[in-house]
């Protein structure tokens, strides 16, 4: 794989590389189906829930969270039948922490459940909540599906801005109650990278070595990626987000950059197959009717492609132009044409479709492709290349 990369060796200073355990890989929790529909206008029906989750199974995600099943029939119907799909994934149900919603999921055979309630003073007074409150519903709902055989990940909402003290006891009395997993919570994205890197490196002096801890991140300062980074620095073992980073205001961390980073440029094992990014990328945008970016990481479709003359003078050699191979993401390189164009395009483009293009004419073509690219404010199609070099050649 390393022959595919082709970064700074900037990288390999210790400073940069130092702190990561990479004994183990770096797991991945999907909140796509739940926390990922909770962005605006976007609603998956139960079909395209199946079709996302198998995406997920695919791309080699973990642990799917599949929904809400107490508050959504549609959810519940989507929950049904990824269960029964027999997904390598584990599949996790969500909850607050209220009985009703842990029974929903028990009706179902769920067998795991993410739990959450707000931690920080803010979060507590919108509730109408109180320290006492908080405290007596985490211990009863936690035991309540223990109790029913349940696995339980405890999730304090708003965790980077709650009181240490408070929180700390929070995490420890859903331990004592039979909670195994504990989250950090960003929940609206207000902790800078190193902050979420020394938070994470608290909790673990918390919880000692042995809980599974995982970080949730958001993006509303363009920092998600970076702040899970920094997470797993800190001593995160799980990631969670979602696919593009699909998610309420400014969506959550993006797992599949999450990966791509830490593989490429941290050496960081991790359990993800990134051949499969674009197409579960295709089905969530085509599920959610929206479109990412050209130049979106892993899964945008302009990422190696190339209209510039003076970048496809380079193509020939991908590490010139290119900081990875399109190999990893499994994505097609080629030359496309418009305004931007120069004779080398012309010529790549007349080789890739076995046009005989004769040098003297590829001056001519490429007057004719840069007019009709800026005359229409687009690219040109191959139909249009193949009617432009037939008529200058003729």
């Amino acid at each position: 794989m390393q022959d595919k990369i082709w970064i700074s060796d900037l990288n390999q200073r210790k400073e940069v590389q130092a702190g990561f355990n990479r004994s183990r890989p770096v797991r991945f929790y999907d909140t796509t189906l739940r926390d990922g529909e909770q962005a605006v206008g976007v609603v998956f029906n139960p079909d395209e829930k199946f079709a996302i989750a198998c995406g997920l199974d695919k791309l080699g995600v973990a642990r799917i969270e599949a929904g809400f099943p107490r508050v959504s029939e549609a959810d519940t119907q989507a929950v049904r039948r990824i269960l029964k799909a027999g997904l390598k994934s584990e599949i996790w149900g969500f909850s607050r922490a209220v009985r009703g919603d842990l029974d929903a999921l028990i009706d179902l055979g769920i067998s795991q459940a993410l739990i959450e309630i707000s931690t920080s003073e803010i979060k507590m007074k919108a509730y109408g909540f109180d320290q006492a409150r908080v405290l007596r519903n985490v211990s009863e709902s936690v035991q309540h599906a223990v109790k029913n055989g349940m696995k339980v990940l405890f999730f304090p909402v708003d965790s980077t801005r709650s009181e240490f003290g408070f929180l700390r006891t929070v995490y420890q009395t859903a331990l004592d109650a039979g909670a195994t997993e504990l989250a950090v919570v960003d929940t609206i994205g207000a902790c800078a990278p190193e902050a979420v890197e020394s938070m994470i490196r608290e909790v673990r002096g918390w919880i000692g070595p042995d809980v599974p801890l995982h970080f949730h991140g958001h993006n509303d300062f363009g920092l998600g990626t970076a702040s899970a980074i920094a997470a797993v620095r800190g001593g995160a073992d799980w990631i969670q987000g979602t696919i593009n980073g699909i998610g309420e205001r400014a969506g959550n961390s993006d797992l599949c950059e999450v990966a791509l980073a830490l593989s490429c440029l941290y050496n960081v094992p991790i359990e993800l197959d990134l051949t499969q990014a674009r197409q579960v990328s295709a089905l969530v945008q085509k599920a959610g009717n929206y479109r990412v970016d050209g130049w979106r990481p892993v899964v945008g479709d302009n990422l190696f492609i190339r209209e510039s003359g003076a970048v496809a003078t380079q193509f020939h050699i991908p590490a010139a132009i290119e900081p990875y191979s399109a190999e990893l993401v499994a994505a097609e390189r080629k030359i496309v044409l418009g305004k931007k164009s120069g004779l080398v395009s012309v010529q790549l483009k007349a080789e890739e479709l076995g046009i005989k293009l004769p040098e003297s004419a590829h001056a001519e073509v490429l007057a004719r492709v840069k007019e009709l690219g800026t005359s229409q404010g687009r690219l040109i199609t191959d139909e249009e290349f193949r009617q432009i070099a037939a008529a200058v050649a003729a």
